[in-house]
């Protein structure tokens, strides 16, 4: 389960994802659907720019190293401002 942890203004969020919501995201956006439908909508605004499309079994072996690999911390942040942000496996 990956943890976005957030303190915002003296405010704390955690907010957590567990892999089987990254797993149903993959699927969503290796979607041929997904991908004509973003593709078109660049398209109408006259961008030369394509979103490439994305194979599943390409995801799937990082989505399997996020869950062997628990415990790390990807993002640990402080502002000058009080915003702290960490994003832990």
């Amino acid at each position: 389960m990956i943890k976005v942890k957030l303190k915002i203004d003296g405010k704390r969020f955690s907010i957590p994802v567990p892999y089987t919501v990254l797993n149903l995201g993959s699927v969503i956006i290796t979607s041929k659907l997904l991908n004509r439908i973003i593709n078109k909508a660049i398209n109408e605004n006259g961008s030369k720019f394509n979103f490439p499309k994305i194979d599943r079994k390409d995801l799937k072996p990082f989505l399997q190293g996020l869950s062997k690999n628990s415990g790390l911390i990807l993002v640990d942040t402080k502002l000058k401002d009080g915003t702290e942000v960490v994003v832990k496996l």
